[in-house]
């Protein structure tokens, strides 16, 4: 495979930013900040205070980068990098594109050969994971959930026989939901962490089972929100009768899932042959109990 001469001659720096304390900023932070021709911003307020706390001034075009205008503005940034510029993304707090804007600037600069690199920064994903007191061998980032109850319990069934440690950020209002909602899906004895205003000065990590930490919740939680919940263990398949298997499909199906996606979730959280499954479900059909 023949590789493609690079078009472009500007660099986009992805640039993570203190996720409480500001003495946490990366030294080349101040650097890339002084020397950027362009700096994208996801709050360019919040980005007035980050560089008067560094005490750097800097000499680029500052323009927003955030959810509202990100696809309208990445062409123009692009174009920027095209022509030669130096372009500095930086967000709220932690890194580009983690939950936060960065993907599709980063995806068109790829396309147009532009050069992409970062400067490491803090992270809320790691640095909840390293205090939770969980296994940190194996784990996934699942970003927010879904707001609406039931796409929120679809999302969790999703992952509910995931056997890597789960990371998820959170508001505050809707903790004590969320965390109800992991409690039914996982089930109250999972082990979690609830970490609260990491690297803040009112930084909190709770931990305990689901179904305590949702009542913890429900009297009011504020702050930035990480919540770290355990994998699923890992077990072989479940002693169950074919009514039982009936049952589970027949529950799936009324939250809204086809019978084929039903039997075959079934089959995954059970450890049963899809075709065990499959020919209880038959079985209930021709007896006119489904």
């Amino acid at each position: 495979m023949t590789a493609t001469p690079r078009t472009a001659s500007g660099l986009l720096v992805l640039a993570g930013t203190p996720i409480g304390d500001v003495a946490d900023a990366p030294p080349r932070l101040a650097a890339e900040l002084t020397g950027a021709d362009v700096i994208a911003a996801e709050d360019t307020r919040r980005l007035r205070r980050l560089t008067q706390a560094l005490g750097v001034t800097t000499k680029g075009r500052v323009v927003s980068y955030f959810e509202g205008n990100e696809s309208a503005r990445t062409p123009e940034l692009v174009e920027e990098l095209v022509n030669g510029a130096r372009v500095l993304l930086v967000t709220d707090a932690g890194m580009p594109s983690v939950s936060d804007p960065g993907y599709r600037l980063v995806a068109a600069a790829v396309e147009r050969d532009v050069r992409v690199t970062a400067v490491p920064g803090p992270s809320a994903v790691l640095t909840a994971l390293a205090l939770s007191g969980l296994p940190v061998d194996r784990f996934c980032f699942e970003g927010f959930l879904p707001r609406k109850a039931g796409e929120r319990l679809s999302r969790l069934r999703e992952v509910a026989q995931e056997r890597r440690t789960l990371v998820y950020f959170e508001a505050p209002h809707r903790l004590d939901d969320t965390l109800a909602a992991m409690a039914e899906v996982f089930g109250a004895d999972r082990r979690a962490a609830v970490c609260r205003e990491l690297t803040k000065t009112y930084e909190e990590v709770r931990r305990g089972p689901l179904g305590e930490l949702a009542e913890w919740a429900a009297q009011g939680v504020r702050g930035e929100i990480t919540v770290v919940v355990t994998g699923a263990p890992e077990r072989g398949p479940e002693e169950l009768d074919a009514a039982e298997l009936v049952r589970r499909v027949r529950v799936r199906e009324e939250a809204g899932e086809r019978r084929k996606e039903a039997i075959a979730a079934v089959a995954a959280e059970t450890g049963l042959p899809k075709r065990e499954v499959f020919d209880a479900v038959v079985a209930a059909k021709n007896a006119g109990e489904l």
